[in-house]
């Protein structure tokens, strides 16, 4: 009766909001009496009439932190009279307009912060805002080189001046980025001012000069850089901004393409030209003056992973570095002889620094102590971080000011790299500790993280993860496989928060050969972006298959499609140690204690199914922590307002052994080795063999990463000896490093030395000594 009484409910809902006329204006996100501005009450059938006019979609939803883009307000309708401005972040407008559709458009805004920023759009000239929506903005890096204006041969623009380097430069774009025939080329610089560390640090982007006024939009310039005129000789970063000639010049956010902030040496006064060498190097003494004043932010960032493949798999605390990635030919600029570098995901709590983390093809971890090419950590963190808007936490800027600038005048325009080492050195990895990891697949089958394995085929909504302390909660929703017929289940969304962060869902959509993700209950849609920062977690999805989210603390949730599955890993950092709680077990290393009961029973037999299925079935979770978004009639009726276990259901426990069944031969083909058996009741129980292929393989999956992620020991880095050299760059355990000594020096102490289990390097220090200095 409860379930029928509130299905009538909603019909009464969407019968009368039309009639009543609520409206969303002001409410957008919010469920009123009678009708809803809830981004569920478009399946649900229950929005107020006006409900697209106000809360309104756009397109593009995304664009770059320098802003220029024009995106369209898809939903709402405007008079051609109307005069539009649209207000970003409650401080700042940008002036937009009507199209001959009677469509609004905004232009984005400079931003000094990445993520979905909030806007209101007004059509009666700023006297009131009543409409809104939510605009991505994106990191330079992140932003996909199609819609930026390329500097072509970039390495030429960035050693202009320098020996050698000299001539036209060239920059290309995309001329539907601009809606103008005629078009100006701006240089624009960036710069932070104030005492670091105070309240009065600040960033700023500031219009500098106009390289060429009335260009045709034909998508090309090229120029003969000059020599800055001295009262912009000090800006040393910058970008270049193509945008319509009808702007006075400088006009802050109108429709432009930009390209990337570079270093400006093409721009530099004449005294770099003269001695470009003897210049950076004077900036780099200045530099690492500086940095002597400056708050050591060494000690509070997190240390490398040992091997390239524990920094791949290590996803909640490391992503790849864009400059240097193995998936796209291992461009590394900055670092010769990587092939892959990450950095640290999350920026250190107190100074906003960050780490990166370069590896050779052997994946070994390369040093600044042995090559230019080394890791380096980062007083600014590249991506930024929240709060953002304000040095050291401005995304991209903040990096270049303190870190790459310094860069290029040590290490590439002159040759005093061991002062910029000397400030950035490489981390190496003897206190990294790798994260734990389990995993839910198949029908569902359950890898946990102290590696019990076990099958739950309850239906209804369970606790996977709970962690009182790190305040991280993971539920997991099942649902028949192939409707009722079949007594197996499935895991079919997952739903998590850490904190107070924002809610984030991962779900299988309709027919389940898809997945969506949904943050606090709106759909989010990676078209544009595979990468977007939301409050106190990140989500990444590079295809529409997978997708990693990412909270704080650096626990990571993956999700991958297989087979209309959602095969779910999650990684939790050495933090989470005796802290977890749930269907994945208690994270402590003991494997005997993973199946106990919400109220800290234990499973008596592991082997025994049905005391399984009791174990699965006490961890259903209550309605008032639910965390899942119920936005159908079938949500509502099976979940919502349904027993959160299905006490109806009752799953077949084990696979059938049947020589007469079809899929018998299959089963035998198909599942071998470890965790067949997960396999085996997928094809025979399932009676799908590509699920049970697919059970198969995320099954080694699994256990691939828990290979890549085992802890490995590292003894430190060895310097070479002065006066003589020293043969070996790997520091892991069973490693050897040799020394010898120059002509006339001779080797004191040991000639190898061995990484051993304990941590510590065999032998004794190494050095080299004239003969005089052995008699002593």
């Amino acid at each position: 009766m409860e379930r029928l009484s509130a299905v009538l409910f909603l019909l009464l809902v969407s019968c009368t909001c039309s009639i009543l006329a609520q409206s969303c204006e002001g409410f957008c996100g919010k469920k009123l009496g009678l009708c809803s501005c809830h981004p569920t009450c478009t399946s649900l059938k229950t929005c107020c009439t006006d409900y697209k006019e106000f809360c309104v979609d756009i397109l593009p939803y995304s664009g770059l932190v320098l802003g220029g883009t024009d995106f369209m307000l898809l939903t709402a309708s405007f008079n051609q009279s109307a005069s539009i401005v649209c207000r970003f972040n409650n401080n700042t407008n940008t002036l937009g307009y009507v199209d001959g559709n009677n469509r609004g458009h905004c232009i984005s805004p400079l931003l000094f912060e990445t993520g979905w920023v909030p806007f209101q759009v007004s059509s009666d000239n700023g006297a009131t805002f009543n409409r809104e929506g939510s605009w991505l903005s994106v990191h330079t890096g992140k932003f996909d080189a199609k819609f930026k204006a390329t500097l072509v041969n970039s390495t030429k623009w960035q050693y202009y001046g320098t020996p050698n380097v000299g001539g036209p430069l060239e920059m290309t774009w995309n001329t539907s980025l601009v809606s103008a025939e005629e078009v100006n080329i701006e240089l624009w610089g960036y710069r932070e001012t104030g005492e670091p560390y105070t309240d009065s640090w600040q960033g700023e982007w500031t219009y500098l000069y106009t390289l060429a006024k009335d260009q045709p939009n034909n998508g090309s310039f090229s120029f003969v850089p000059k020599p800055a005129e001295k009262e912009f000789s000090s800006w040393e970063l910058g970008a270049l901004r193509i945008s319509s000639s009808k702007h006075p010049d400088g006009t802050r956010n109108v429709q432009a393409a930009w390209t990337e902030d570079h270093a400006l040496a093409w721009h530099l006064e004449e005294k770099f030209r003269e001695n470009s060498a003897a210049w950076a190097l004077d900036k780099c003494l200045a530099w690492d003056k500086l940095e002597n004043e400056l708050p050591n932010f060494l000690s509070e960032i997190i240390d490398c992973p040992c091997t390239l493949a524990q920094a791949r798999a290590d996803t909640g605390r490391f992503h790849t570095d864009y400059g240097c990635d193995i998936e796209k030919g291992s461009v590394c600029t900055y670092h010769p002889g990587s092939v892959h570098c990450v950095r640290a995901i999350q920026a250190s709590p107190k100074y906003g620094a960050g780490q990166q983390c370069c590896y050779d093809s052997t994946g070994a971890q390369i040093l600044t102590g042995d090559s230019i090419g080394g890791s380096t950590p980062d007083r600014g963190h590249d991506w930024g971080s929240p709060p953002f808007k304000r040095p050291p936490r401005v995304p991209g800027q903040s990096h270049w000011v303190y870190d790459v600038l310094s860069y290029y005048y040590c290490c590439l325009w002159a040759d005093n790299c061991p002062d910029y080492f000397k400030h950035r050195p490489s981390s190496d990895c003897r206190t990294y500790q790798a994260p734990s990891t389990a995993v839910v697949f198949g029908d569902p089958h359950f890898v946990t993280f102290d590696g019990v394995s076990y099958s739950f085929n309850g239906k209804g909504e369970y606790t996977l993860v709970s962690s009182v302390k790190k305040r991280l909660t993971i539920q997991g929703r099942t649902e028949p496989v192939n409707g009722t017929f079949i007594k197996a289940t499935k895991l079919s969304s997952i739903a998590m928060q850490e904190a107070n962060s924002d809610v984030i869902e991962v779900r299988l959509v309709s027919g389940h050969n898809g997945i969506e993700v949904l943050q606090n209950q709106k759909t989010l849609s990676f078209s544009e972006q595979t990468w977007m920062d939301l409050h106190g977690v990140y989500v990444f999805s590079p295809i529409p298959a997978n997708v990693t989210v990412i909270f704080s603390s650096g626990a990571a949730v993956e999700v991958r499609l297989r087979e209309g599955t959602m095969t779910t890993t999650v990684l939790l950092p050495h933090d989470f140690f005796n802290s977890t709680v749930g269907l994945l077990g208690q994270m402590n290393g003991d494997p005997a204690d993973d199946l106990a009961l919400s109220n800290g029973v234990l499973v008596q037999d592991p082997n025994n199914p049905e005391e399984l299925f009791s174990f699965g079935a006490g961890w259903a979770v209550f309605n008032r922590s639910a965390l899942f978004t119920y936005d159908s009639d079938y949500l509502l009726e099976e979940y919502l307002f349904s027993p959160r276990h299905d006490l109806s259901f009752l799953p077949v426990f084990s696979a059938p052994e049947n020589p007469d069944d079809p899929l018998a031969s299959q089963a035998t083909e198909i599942c071998s080795g470890e965790g067949s058996q997960f396999c085996r009741y997928d094809i025979l129980v399932g009676r799908n063999p590509s699920l049970g292929n697919a059970t198969r393989v995320s099954f080694q999956s699994h256990m691939s990463l828990v290979h890549d992620l085992k802890q490995v020991i590292s003894c430190g880095h060895l310097d070479h000896p002065e006066n003589g050299r020293k043969n070996g760059t790997t520091y892991l355990q069973g490693a050897k490093v040799h020394f010898s000594c120059d002509e006339g020096y001779t080797l004191k102490g040991s000639a190898e030395r061995t990484c051993q289990a304990n941590g510590l390097w065999s032998g004794e220090q190494t050095a080299c000594v004239t003969p005089s200095m052995n008699k002593r």
